[in-house]
């Protein structure tokens, strides 16, 4: 038996550092990522698809989110089960409960909502744990695995949360606890874990049956989310699915959220960090988060916001990281002697750079006139 293990597909997610025109690119892509799982099912043979969870960004969707993204789950063809997570949980205003879902959920969608078995056919089943509230007061998953028995009968277990291993705090109530899962799978009742909520595909333990998906499409900086844009396939012996199972990665994301750090010291520095960026790839796909350190001249520092605002206009988005960044800004001896002005403009020019290395409150302004003089000048410019 084999199927597609997903999670956090998260539809209707927005972004609010995206350029304008490109938060639809983005909420097209993941839409597109799920409609493709057609190609990958028929490819590979996969039987279904279990969403372990997140399958909406929230419950307060727009209708038009809904119906796109119901087509494009419709489009899979094979029967694919949502399971309800933290972003959409079954509660009073579920999402799965509106009447527009209700309405147009197509026919090879099941919504994982009862938690316990759910029979997929004779022989194989699916333990769901549906999230019901954005706040549980116990492990999701621990009470779903009482009673079921080592009978030969395939279980794959759909559940959503964080495992207790991977969290600091081990007091939160709705962690899941690996002890419960490796004894489920040690006893022979359960085959293989799905999990969702890391947006890393990742193995949990040492068994090789319990894993997070991922999201198949990046929702975060490469230095948070380390290995995004992948969905599972997942190969289950029935004749004895107490062999190992066999997990395939597969890529299907196109984005990429990029973390660069550089410091910045010379005209060099920013020539070399204008080449990291020229070189990235798919830059409208691309969204870059710059960490800049370094004490540069004036002229340096136009040629940077020269070099940051070209880049801006070509990926998806590039913001300076703030809590990162701390570049210190001082005219260099000679810097504005031949700019070719006298008098009452000269003096006013010194006055300026006389305030720009200092550390009053004007500093910044002096700083910023400096600059724009050079940018109508015509230096500093990249």
């Amino acid at each position: 038996m084999r199927f597609v293990h997903t999670a956090d597909w998260q539809l209707g997610m927005t972004r609010y550092f995206l350029n304008g025109e490109a938060q639809p690119r983005y909420s097209a892509a993941r839409r597109d990522v799920v409609a493709g799982l057609k190609q990958l099912t028929a490819h590979t043979g996969a039987e279904f698809v279990v969403v372990a969870g997140d399958v909406f960004e929230h419950n307060q969707l727009a209708p038009r989110d809904i119906s796109q993204s119901l087509e494009a789950i419709r489009g899979i063809g094979v029967p694919v089960y949502l399971l309800p997570g933290n972003h959409d949980p079954l509660d009073a205003s579920s999402v799965y409960t509106s009447p527009l879902f209700l309405a147009e959920c197509p026919d090879n969608v099941t919504v994982l909502d009862k938690p316990g078995v759910h029979q997929v056919r004779p022989g194989l089943e699916l333990v769901a744990a549906p999230w019901t509230s954005k706040a549980p007061v116990d492990d999701p998953v621990a009470s779903v695995l009482d009673d079921l028995p080592a009978d030969g009968t395939a279980r794959i277990v759909v559940g959503h949360g964080g495992v207790d291993i991977f969290v600091p705090d081990k007091d939160r109530p709705s962690l899941i606890r690996l002890a419960a899962l490796e004894a489920a799978i040690a006893r022979g009742a359960v085959h293989y874990v799905a999990l969702g909520d890391k947006h890393s595909r990742m193995q949990v333990g040492s068994s090789g049956r319990i894993w997070y998906s991922g999201s198949p499409e990046v929702t975060n900086y490469d230095d948070i989310e380390t290995d995004p844009g992948h969905v599972l396939v997942v190969d289950i012996d029935e004749a004895d699915p107490g062999s190992p199972v066999r997990v395939e990665p597969h890529k299907v994301g196109r984005w990429r959220f990029v973390t660069l750090r550089r410091c910045v010291d010379s005209s060099r520095d920013i020539a070399d960090l204008d080449l990291n960026l020229d070189l990235l790839p798919d830059k409208d796909r691309t969204v870059v988060r710059v960490g800049l350190t370094g004490s540069l001249t004036v002229t340096d520092k136009a040629a940077l916001d020269a070099c940051l605002d070209k880049y801006s206009r070509l990926f998806a988005a590039l913001t300076l990281w703030d809590k990162q960044s701390d570049i210190a800004v001082t005219p260099a001896d000679g810097e504005f002697d031949d700019l070719g002005i006298g008098g009452f403009a000269a003096a006013a020019v010194d006055e300026l750079v006389i305030a720009a290395r200092s550390d009053g409150d004007d500093a910044d302004d002096a700083r910023a006139a400096l600059a724009l003089l050079l940018r109508l000048a015509d230096r500093g410019v990249a």
